[in-house]
C-alpha cells in the first residue's frame, strides 16, 4: 500500500475512533442530565423559567364578564370588624341581585354565625339559585357543611388552591374525588353556571373519560410530568392555570362603594360577580408567576386567583383563549436530546474558539426564543433541561477534545522536542488532525529544504579537551546553532554529535513555490548568520582558552518523506529521501578545500529559489559519494547589496 493510501486509511481509522469517543461523550453527558430531569432535580428551574415567560407575554385586559366586589382595608375599618357581619352581606347580595347578576360567587366562608343578620343570609341563599357559596376539601371528611346551612349541593365549590413546592399557584384543582362523590372547584362552578345559561355544557370524551369536550375545548388532566413538571401531585383533575393578567384580571369595586354608590345597570347585569377580601389583613395572599415582578403587591388575593380562573374557564370553552397542550415524553425526550446534540455537534466540528465563544450564547438564545414562541402559542416545553443538555455535551465535547489535543501536543512535542521556531509549531499544531493519525505523523512527501553542519577536524579539537568540559563546549556550541535554526523557522531534526540535521519547509507541506523560495532562502540566510555567531564564539572561545573552530554546512532542496519513525516505545519525526543524503554529502564534499570560517556549499535546486538574494562562486558539476550523476555545486560567499531582506511571497 502506497503512503499515501496509508495516511487515508490511518485518518479513516482516527476520524471513526474521535467520533465515536464524542458519540459515547455525549451519550453520557445527556443520560446525566436526563436522569437529573426525571428525578425532579431541575423542575424549580424550569418553573423559574415558566414564571419568566408568563411575565414576558402580553397581558390581557381585565375579563368584561367578571367584576369583583372587593373588601379593602378601608371597608373592614368602615365597618369595625372581621369577618363582616351576616347582615352585611346579605345587604351585599339582596343589591347585587338587583343588577341582575348571571352568577354570584361568595368567596368567604360561612360556617360560623356572624350575627346580626344570619338569618337575612340564609333567605338569600334560600330565594336565589344563582348564588354559589364555598367550603374547603376538608369538609368532604368531616361532613360538614358551609353555612347557611341547606345549601344544594351545586351551589357548593371548593375554594382549596394549590401551591407548587415553591409556594407558588400554576394550577387549577377543578374537580377532587372522594371516595363516594366528585366535588367540584368554586371557579369551575361559577363557570359552569354562567356557561349552561348559554345552552354549553360539558361531556366526556367517549374514546377518553379523562378528556372533556365542553364548548369549543377539550380539556386534558394535568399529569405529574406534563411541561416543567415532573414531582407534583396530580391527584384530582388539574389544569394549568393561564393568568390573564398581573393585576385583577376583572373589574375591581371595593364593597363601600358598591353598597353606598350608584352603577350603571349594565356594569352587573349577566356578569359573574365575586365577592372576598383583597385586605392584606384578611391574609388570604397567594404567590403569582408575577411576584418576582411585582413591587407593590407581591401576593395576590385570593379571590382574585378564582377570577383568573373563572376567565380563562370561560375564555377556553368559547374559543377565546386555548388551554396549553403538552408534548408525550418521548416528544420531551427528543426535544432535550436534540440540543444537547446540536451541542456536541458544534462543539466538534467547529476548531475556531470565537465560534464556539459566541455560538452556545446565541444557541441557547435561539432555544429560548423557540421555547417561547411555544409558550406564546400555548405549550410548555422543557427549557432550562434543553439548554442543559446542550452545555453538558458541548463542555463534555470541549473537554474530550482538549485531552485530545494535550494528548496529540504531547506526540508532537516527543517528536520534534524543542527544536522548531514558535511559528513552526504554531502552524503544526493548526493542521494537527491532517498530520496526526494513530499517534503518528503519517509519511507525507513535500518539498523541503534540508541543512547538515559538521565541525571541521572535530576529533583532534575533541582531543585537547576532558570529556566534561567538552560536552560543555559542544552544548554552547550547538545551542547557537539551535537558535539560529529556529530563528529561521526551521527545525532541528537530530544532532550529529558535533553536527546538526536541520529542516526549513517541515511539518507543514509547502503549498507554493514561493513558500519552497522561501525556505530556501531561510535556510541560506540561516546558514550566514552561523557564520556570523561562529566568529563571535571563536572570540569569547579564545579569551577563556577553548580552541577555535571552522565549520562546514551543506544545504540542498528536493522532494523528502516526513513522518514518524518507530514505535509507541521510541519515536522519532524522520525526514527520508535523496534530498538528504545530497545534502549531508555536499557538508561533506571535498573537506579540506575551505577557504572561510565556515564553507556553506548548496546545489544548483537551492540556487534556483535564492539566486537574487545571494552572491555564489560555482564550483561546477562535482560527483558526490554514493551519487552516479554529477551534481552542480556553488559555494555562497554572502549576501548581494540589494539583497539583504527576505523575498516577499
Amino acid at each position: 500500500m502506497s503512503i499515501l493510501g496509508i495516511n487515508k486509511f490511518n485518518n479513516k481509522w482516527l476520524d471513526l475512533s474521535a467520533i465515536f469517543a464524542v458519540v459515547v461523550a455525549t451519550i453520557l453527558a445527556l443520560s446525566l442530565v436526563l436522569g437529573i430531569y426525571y428525578l425532579g432535580w431541575l423542575q424549580p428551574l424550569e418553573l423559574v423559567a415558566y414564571d419568566q415567560m408568563v411575565r414576558l407575554r402580553p397581558t390581557l385586559m381585565a375579563d368584561p364578564r367578571l367584576v369583583v366586589i372587593g373588601i379593602t382595608e378601608e371597608d373592614i375599618q368602615a365597618f369595625n370588624r372581621w369577618p363582616l357581619s351576616d347582615e352585611v352581606i346579605a345587604r351585599l347580595l339582596e343589591k347585587l341581585l338587583q343588577y341582575q347578576p348571571k352568577v354570584i360567587g361568595l368567596d368567604l366562608y360561612r360556617d360560623i354565625r356572624y350575627e346580626p343578620g344570619h338569618e337575612q343570609l340564609r333567605q338569600q341563599f334560600k330565594t336565589s339559585d344563582n348564588i354559589i357559596a364555598i367550603n374547603s376539601l376538608g369538609y368532604s371528611e368531616a361532613k360538614g357543611t358551609p353555612a347557611p346551612p341547606n345549601i344544594p349541593p351545586e351551589q357548593v365549590g371548593f375554594n382549596d388552591l394549590l401551591l407548587d413546592p415553591d409556594n407558588v399557584i400554576r394550577r387549577n384543582l377543578m374537580f377532587a374525588n372522594t371516595s363516594d362523590t366528585t366535588l367540584y372547584s368554586f371557579s369551575l362552578r361559577l363557570a359552569l353556571h354562567y356557561l349552561l345559561a348559554q345552552n354549553i355544557t360539558p361531556a366526556n370524551n367517549p374514546q377518553n373519560p379523562n378528556v372533556i369536550q365542553w364548548g369549543k375545548a377539550e380539556f386534558f388532566p394535568l399529569s405529574h410530568d406534563s411541561g416543567g413538571y415532573q414531582t407534583i401531585d396530580d391527584q384530582g383533575y388539574q389544569i394549568l392555570l393561564n393568568y390573564r393578567s398581573a393585576n385583577d384580571g376583572a373589574k375591581l369595586i371595593s364593597l363601600t362603594k358598591f353598597l353606598y354608590g350608584t352603577l350603571p345597570k349594565n356594569a352587573i347585569k349577566d356578569k359573574i360577580v365575586l365577592i372576598g377580601t383583597v385586605a392584606p389583613s384578611g391574609k388570604d395572599l397567594f404567590v403569582t408567576p408575577f411576584s418576582p415582578a411585582e413591587e407593590k403587591a407581591l401576593k395576590m388575593p385570593g379571590v382574585l386567583v378564582h377570577a383568573q380562573m373563572v376567565s380563562q374557564i370561560l375564555d377556553a370553552v368559547l374559543g377565546e383563549r386555548p388551554l396549553f397542550i403538552f408534548w408525550s415524553s418521548w416528544g420531551e425526550l427528543l426535544w432535550i436530546c436534540s440540543w444537547g446534540l446540536i451541542g456536541a455537534t458544534l462543539s466538534w466540528s467547529s476548531r475556531n474558539a470565537w465560534i464556539i465563544t459566541l455560538g452556545n450564547p446565541g444557541l441557547i438564545t435561539v432555544l429560548c426564543g423557540l421555547s417561547f414562541f411555544l409558550f406564546l402559542h400555548q405549550r410548555w416545553v422543557p427549557t432550562t433541561t434543553p439548554a442543559l443538555a446542550f452545555l453538558f455535551t458541548s463542555a463534555t465535547v470541549i473537554g474530550y477534545r482538549a485531552f485530545q489535543a494535550q494528548r496529540q501536543q504531547q506526540i508532537v512535542m516527543r517528536l520534534l522536542g524543542q527544536n522548531t521556531s514558535p511559528e513552526v509549531a504554531n502552524a503544526l499544531w493548526n493542521s494537527r488532525d491532517r498530520l496526526l493519525a494513530d499517534g503518528k505523523l503519517p509519511g507525507e512527501k513535500l518539498i523541503a529544504t534540508i541543512l547538515f553542519s559538521d565541525i571541521k577536524n572535530f576529533s583532534t579539537v575533541s582531543e585537547q579537551m576532558p570529556p566534561e568540559t567538552l560536552m560543555e563546549w559542544l552544548n554552547e556550541y550547538l545551542s547557537v546553532l539551535t537558535q539560529c535554526v529556529q530563528a529561521h523557522h526551521g527545525i532541528i531534526n537530530k544532532f550529529t554529535g558535533d553536527g546538526i540535521m536541520a529542516a526549513f519547509g517541515v511539518p507543514v507541506a509547502r503549498r507554493s513555490e514561493a513558500a519552497i523560495a522561501q525556505d530556501a532562502y531561510e535556510a541560506v540566510a540561516c546558514a550566514l548568520e552561523i557564520e556570523d555567531r561562529l566568529k563571535e564564539l571563536n572570540q569569547d572561545w579564545k579569551s577563556r582558552n577553548f580552541p577555535e573552530i571552522a565549520m562546514r554546512i551543506g544545504i540542498f532542496t528536493g522532494p523528502i518523506v516526513a513522518g514518524s519513525l518507530g514505535g509507541k516505545e521510541r519515536l522519532e519525526y524522520g525526514l527520508l529521501g535523496d534530498s538528504v543524503n545530497i545534502a549531508s554529502r555536499l557538508e561533506s564534499c571535498q573537506k579540506d578545500r575551505q577557504s572561510s570560517l565556515c564553507r556553506i556549499l548548496i546545489a544548483s535546486q537551492t540556487l534556483q529559489y535564492i539566486d537574487e538574494s545571494f552572491e555564489v562562486e560555482s564550483w561546477g558539476l562535482m560527483p558526490l559519494k554514493g551519487k552516479q550523476e554529477m551534481v552542480d555545486i556553488y559555494r555562497v560567499i554572502g549576501y548581494k547589496k540589494a539583497s539583504q531582506y527576505p523575498p516577499k511571497n
